[in-house]
């Protein structure tokens, strides 16, 4: 247990109780001035005049230049949106989705913005159910039924902090980058030259062999068809003519130009369905941010179609347990993490969908009443049997960003699989998203396909404020893992006290099932003591020993502000190519 003291400012202004203050951070300054007491809380990166963290070093460069340009948070944002775009394909893309959650520092407030798009105006079950289907395939043309909706988000929230924020950089400016190493190439990273090798599995046709698409193989392959290699160049035309074209014309270039019109036409003449009028009709909405509170901090997400509430239900039920007497990396913390995971998921199961479609009793959910009722239902002595299984997860990049001026970003953006569907319309370089394979085609499912209609997203990302401000910008990518991690990145650094370093690092677990697999597993970390885990297979838990550093845990990340220095601690994943980097 970490036993350093927090900064005496922050102990006199009584911000933390003596019970949190027997687990200070171990990022704080203690008695004889040491400021770390573990080697990966020493290389936490501390700033004042800013912050950036991603799952790629490349993007995170490209956000850091932004902020010392002068931009703000969200400027930021959108230079790291852009070049991980670019740079980081098989987890996003601008034919992608994204969420938003910012902080304005001068009116004090969260703001949440959904860059999710709606299904086609042909979509419909019918169509699907014509041609012989029971469900929406996972790649293809007809996967790709969704409208991207990540650039229009990237304007929404670019106006909102040029008149909100005071100081912002040129709109151009903000996708520098992203067009270099587009137009010039950049360096392959490990995560990339995996998941593109994994993906040209010949005999796996339901959800590999991308290469069979002339957009993919064309695009992220080299000329003899092979994967390119970690360290290799790998160049995108295509896709540096359409940021260009983006750069000079904002998002309306993109949704009632050439760009829309060349991927309307490359879906049409394969069968699939958006329309030029899906496109131009697309616009991305401001919605109402919920949260809970949890030990006196606020614990906030973005609301449906999202699972955010299924992140602050598992941290509802959690603040009526005494999380720090179970002992971190103990059998009976990872037991709890898993059945409050799997009582927040059966109300996500329940409830998620367009909420233009469906009632959400979202007050109901979140409610403190709820919340320990749920605690109530959980046994430290067995497992609970009765859940369903789990969907398969997504992949996805969180970011997140903050200014000398107090504002903060924390961000997701994502193509649902890696490289979602697979298909990259001629003359674009704009990979499509899947996410329309998470609809159902029962129209007595909640989530069930509509024209118009939003389907249910994993991603969430998150923010806990103290006093009404940033104290922890947070998140992760992968779909089923994301409300898991961010209950455990909480937990170890509310409860226990580690540092944002140390809270990432920490051996994670996930519940959930991979994609073609019927049922689901325990996934733990292989560095977990193996008497944790015979624990928790006693309990009844199928427990699944993993790699110790596997990226199906995904790549989590954070931007710890302290509440009295204003000093910045970031943290990136080991588990991904990343790197948290400040002013």
């Amino acid at each position: 247990m970490h036993r350093t003291r927090f900064f005496n400012a922050l102990r006199l202004a009584g911000m933390w109780s003596a019970l949190t203050l027997a687990a200070a951070p171990a990022w704080a300054v203690d008695e004889a001035g040491k400021y770390c007491d573990t080697p990966s809380a020493c290389i936490n990166p501390m700033a004042t005049g800013g912050m950036v963290t991603s799952s790629n070093r490349l993007a995170t460069q490209a956000g850091l230049r932004v902020l010392e340009r002068g931009g703000n948070a969200v400027d930021a944002a959108i230079a790291v949106a852009s070049t991980i775009a670019v740079v980081y394909p098989h987890m996003n893309s601008i034919g992608g989705d994204a969420f938003w959650l910012i902080y304005n520092a001068r009116t004090r407030e969260v703001r949440a913005l959904n860059a999710s798009g709606r299904a086609g105006e042909r979509a419909t079950i019918a169509l699907y159910r014509d041609k012989g289907l029971d469900r929406v395939p996972a790649r293809g043309y007809l996967s790709a039924i969704t409208v991207p909706g990540t650039v229009a988000g990237w304007e929404a929230a670019y106006q909102y902090a040029r008149q909100g924020m005071g100081r912002s950089l040129p709109w151009p400016e903000l996708m520098a980058d992203a067009i270099r190493h587009a137009e010039g190439g950049f360096p392959v990273s490990a995560s990339l030259a995996s998941w593109s090798r994994i993906n040209l599995d010949p005999a796996d046709t339901e959800f590999r062999a991308l290469q069979r698409f002339d957009g993919f193989r064309q695009t992220f392959l080299k000329p003899d068809g092979s994967a390119y290699r970690m360290g290799e160049t790998l160049r995108q035309p295509d896709l540096a003519g359409t940021l260009r074209q983006i750069a000079s014309g904002g998002a309306a270039a993109f949704y009632q130009g050439e760009i829309a019109r060349k991927i309307v036409a490359d879906l049409q003449a394969h069968g699939g369905v958006l329309t030029q009028a899906d496109f131009a009709r697309h616009r991305a909405d401001w919605v109402q941010p919920i949260s809970v509170n949890y030990r006196g901090y606020q614990a906030v997400n973005v609301p449906p179609n999202t699972q955010g509430f299924a992140s602050l239900e598992i941290l509802n039920i959690l603040d009526k347990r005494d999380v720090r007497a179970l002992g971190e990396g103990t059998a009976d913390y990872y037991h709890v993490l898993v059945e409050a995971t799997k009582q927040a998921f059966a109300d996500r199961d329940r409830y998620l969908a367009d909420p233009d479609f469906v009632q959400i009793p979202l007050q109901r959910l979140l409610s403190a009443r709820h919340g320990q009722a749920q605690s109530g239902r959980i046994s430290m002595l067995r497992a609970g049997a009765d859940v369903k299984p789990m969907d398969p997860h997504g992949d996805t990049v969180w970011f997140g960003t903050a200014d000398k001026d107090g504002n903060v970003v924390s961000m997701i953006q994502s193509v649902y699989h890696d490289f979602g569907s697979g298909i990259v319309p001629r003359g674009t370089g704009v990979l499509l998203q899947n996410r329309g394979a998470f609809f159902s085609l029962d129209p007595a499912h909640v989530n069930h396909l509509a024209p118009g209609k939003r389907t249910f997203h994993t991603l969430n990302p998150a923010l806990l404020l103290k006093d009404g401000k940033p104290f922890l910008v947070y998140g992760t990518m992968g779909g089923e893992g994301q409300p898991q991690t961010q209950a455990a990145l909480v937990t170890r650094i509310v409860d226990f006290g580690m540092s944002p370093q140390d809270a990432v690092n920490a051996p994670r677990l996930l519940y959930g099932r991979n994609w073609g697999v019927s049922s689901n597993d325990l996934k733990i970390e292989g560095r977990v003591p193996e008497a944790v885990t015979a624990e928790l297979a006693r309990r009844g838990h199928p427990v699944k020993r993993v790699q110790a550093f596997t990226d199906a845990m995904g790549h989590a990340g954070a931007i710890l502000i302290d509440p009295v220095t204003g000093v910045m601690y970031g943290a990136a994943d080991p588990r991904g190519d990343g790197l948290a980097a400040g002013l």
